[in-house]
């Protein structure tokens, strides 16, 4: 993600990789894991095939439109230590969320975290951190903080190691009231922590 950005906007992309966004330890940036499309799953292993997709996004148009830039003009992504040919490049449009109401299911876990454990779905704490998550991610862009979330569903619980730290999550489907354009934020940047790594991606 950051080489995307800084084949684009070196200073920007420093900039999110060492501070934040605008004084905000918080980057409004996020991925999904590649979801390819026919592939046999197969216990242990990550199931690929030659057709998949990656979804990029930011709720700032300024980082949205280097990530596309970017993508444009490239042939080749990596993902980890995998290299994915790029066969075509698509901007998505944001749902309709002008009923201030939305429901929202991630197809990669969420990460929470509470004086240092994390937080699974079900958990006391779990919505309370995920509404303040929300809002902070909210103040970072400058909008309406106000916000309710339900739990409708969760997956299982899962670990992965990033770069050797720890991560505990497991994907969730939510009902979520808050302004339409925080709604709108919430979609193209993600739930929870970590989305620049692939986590709490919505759709």
């Amino acid at each position: 993600m950051y080489g995307l950005l800084k084949s684009q906007d070196p200073e920007l992309s420093q900039q999110l990789h060492d501070v934040g966004w605008q004084g905000h330890a918080l980057r409004p940036l996020a991925i999904s894991p590649p979801i390819f499309s026919g592939a046999k799953k197969r216990k242990g292993a990550y199931a690929t095939s030659s057709k998949g997709s990656v979804w990029i996004g930011s709720p700032v148009p300024r980082i949205a439109g280097c990530l596309l830039a970017a993508l444009a003009g490239r042939q080749h992504l990596r993902w980890g230590e995998a290299t994915l040919q790029i066969k075509g490049v698509e901007v998505e449009n944001t749902p309709d969320h002008s009923s201030g109401e939305a429901v929202f299911e991630t197809v990669s876990p969420v990460i929470l975290k509470h004086e240092g454990r994390y937080l699974l779905p079900g958990d006391a704490a779990y919505e309370e951190r995920l509404v303040h998550n929300l809002r902070h991610k909210a103040d970072v862009l400058g909008l309406p903080s106000d916000v309710r979330v339900e739990v409708l569903a969760a997956g299982p619980r899962r670990r992965f190691d990033v770069q050797g730290a720890m991560r505990i999550g497991a994907t969730v489907k939510l009902s979520i009231t808050a302004a339409p354009r925080l709604l709108d934020a919430i979609y193209d940047w993600g739930l929870g922590l970590v989305s620049i790594q692939g986590f709490g991606w919505i759709r």
